[in-house]
């Protein structure tokens, strides 16, 4: 399974699930926005439109790491990420 990771460098979470998603020998794509405006500007737009992050906007997050699979659905939840890939 080929996974787009959307997040930061500067963010825990995001760190943390990399690393989980390495110790599985998951094939990661990282999009890191502390790096990229471009991927920045596209990440947000989905973030204020996208009813996914209502809780995510209502509580100030920021809605980070998001997780893309191959077939373009998203999550937020890692441990939906995990349960795939058994």
């Amino acid at each position: 399974m080929k996974l787009t990771v959307i997040g930061s460098h500067l963010c825990e979470d995001t760190r943390n699930s990399l690393e989980v998603l390495k110790g599985k020998n998951v094939e990661v794509v990282f999009e890191n926005l502390s790096e990229s405006l471009d991927s920045l500007k596209k990440y947000l737009s989905v973030r204020e439109t996208s009813e996914m992050y209502a809780g995510v906007r209502a509580a100030g997050g920021i809605g980070i790491p998001c997780f893309v699979f191959e077939d373009g659905t998203k999550t937020l939840d890692l441990t939906v990420v995990l349960s795939k890939l058994d």
